[in-house]
């Protein structure tokens, strides 16, 4: 039997998914850590939790599904992008991995930019610099730990520090080092021009590999820890979102998907480099060999969502919990009882900030346009509305820049669950939302880079066409796409009129 192991190392826990050539899911199995908030605006892990629930996490699914680790042809890692872990000269931890969500950097983007200069950053990297991304990171360790610094030998993205303690080997892949600010994202290498203007050693940073490729063997000491087979390959993988667009079979020309998880996150195929001057969107290396892919990502959009329920949902929280139902399930029946457009109640999902269009960590979520005969159930409509507004946002840069975009969106994440939630999609974007048969995401497009790189598959469309099966398809409602582009168009009015606000805000807090 050929099988096939995806590793997907997140935010909150470590995903470990085995799957048969077929693309059938045998186990999944998800152990969890903690997130670290020591101040505000901070986020940290501590990389030797990643390692340590990933052990479990492959022991429990060879116990739980019964395989034996000798069928386990390759294994591809994906995972948090953007994150920091900092090593010594022997590949000593010196410092808690500073996190994608952490915003302490803000300076230190700053810095950046005055030495490169704004306009080469987006040149070179086709992106700006960004708090998340892992280049202030570097600098902001070099400032308040300079004893911490004249230590660091090597710097790793999260998914990598995984691919150290399985191979010993030190590499990453042209995804993931897209979202550094360090990356030249056309040439697909490091860019010695910017880490020579911000004076970090190239032996800091990783060997860059395509994302099929095999970085390296399982070691006989992670064998001995995972219950893997010694010598399983371990290919390059890629980032969350490059590795998901994978998972979604976003990998041909004109394909596009829309994932609502705790972000959302619009991801299209690209064929050649294609750039928004304006920097608004994300342009990174994709997980395709020789291929790009481009990303609008908003920090809140079901973790909105969840903010609205643990907020202000407690009644339908112990409804659903007599009734043994979801309680998204309650939420979302009363949103639909409610007219679209909510009767002119607006919510900006601003509540950590934004990404994209809007590079503002100053920014926050807003209720705007209550009354008196607005109801819980328009707050939640309105709530979910709102980010599938701020999703359009990113859909409208796309189609501005001429990127090819086709008649149907791949939905994902746990937005896809929802039938309401995918039907308002397809109103307010105006083209049919599909769903796939699996979703699994990241962790499915990795075991599929595995199954490329090991030559159980000639390539990753191949691959892709192969595995996945489209299921449910939503049409748009003409009378519902009428009506929400007259409301889009003011939702786009509110965040330029109250962003000198939340500039004082920010100020004042």
């Amino acid at each position: 039997m050929k099988l096939l192991m995806g590793i997907d190392l997140g935010t909150s826990g470590v995903k470990v998914l085995v799957i048969n050539q077929t693309g059938k899911v045998l186990v999944r199995q998800t152990e969890e850590y903690p997130l670290l908030t020591p101040r505000p605006g901070w986020a940290q892990q501590q990389p030797q939790d990643w390692w340590q629930a990933t052990v479990k996490a492959i022991r429990a699914a060879f116990h739980s599904g019964r395989i034996r680790p000798e069928n386990i042809m390759a294994i591809g890692l994906t995972g948090q992008m953007h994150g920091a872990v900092f090593l010594d000269g022997r590949n000593r931890v010196i410092s808690p991995a500073i996190l994608w969500c952490d915003q302490r950097t803000a300076r230190q983007c700053q810095t950046i930019n005055n030495l490169v200069g704004d306009q080469r950053v987006l040149t070179i990297t086709c992106n700006p610099v960004l708090t998340g991304f892992q280049a202030p990171k570097i600098l902001w360790l070099r400032e308040h730990f300079p004893d911490r610094y004249r230590r660091l030998q090597h710097v790793l993205l999260p998914k990598d520090y995984l691919r150290y303690l399985l191979t010993g080997e030190l590499a990453t892949d042209v995804s993931d080092a897209s979202g550094t600010s360090l990356f030249d994202v056309r040439q697909r290498r490091w860019s010695e021009e910017i880490l020579q203007r911000l004076d970090i050693p190239l032996s800091f940073l990783p060997r860059v590999y395509e994302s099929p490729e095999i970085t390296g063997q399982v070691s006989r000491l992670a064998a001995a820890a995972t219950g893997l087979k010694a010598g399983t390959p371990v290919v390059a993988g890629g980032g969350d979102q490059a590795a998901g667009g994978v998972g979604n079979g976003i990998v041909r020309k004109g394909s596009v998907s829309v994932t609502i998880g705790t972000s959302g996150v619009v991801f299209a195929h690209s064929d050649e480099v294609l750039q928004d001057p304006g920097g608004r969107l994300h342009t990174f290396c994709h997980a395709v060999p020789g291929t790009w892919h481009l990303m609008g990502v908003m920090l809140s959009a079901g973790g909105a969502f969840r903010w609205f329920r643990d907020t202000c949902c407690q009644m339908e929280k112990n409804l659903a919990r007599e009734k043994h139902l979801e309680p998204y399930d309650l939420l979302t029946r009363a949103a639909a009882s409610v007219p679209p457009g909510c009767e002119g109640l607006f919510f900006l999902p601003y509540l950590t900030g934004e990404r994209c269009p809007h590079a503002d960590p100053s920014a926050r979520g807003v209720f705007l346009g209550l009354s008196l005969s607005h109801t819980h159930a328009h707050l939640t409509r309105a709530v979910m509305e709102g980010v599938t507004f701020g999703l359009r946002d990113s859909l409208e840069i796309m189609k501005e820049i001429h990127l090819p975009v086709g008649k149907k969106l791949r939905a994902s994440g746990g937005g896809a669950r929802s039938d309401f939630w995918c039907q308002l999609q397809a109103d307010i974007f105006g083209c049919n939302i599909v769903r796939l048969a699996n979703q699994e995401g990241p962790s499915l497009g990795a075991a599929i880079l595995a199954g490329v790189g090991c030559g159980l598959f000639r390539d990753v469309p191949g691959a892709c066409q192969t595995l996945l099966k489209e299921t449910d398809r939503f049409t748009p409602n003409r009378k519902n796409v009428s009506l929400y582009g007259k409301v889009y168009r003011v939702y786009r009015e509110i965040y330029p009129q109250v962003k000198p606000l939340f500039e004082k805000l920010s100020s004042l807090y």
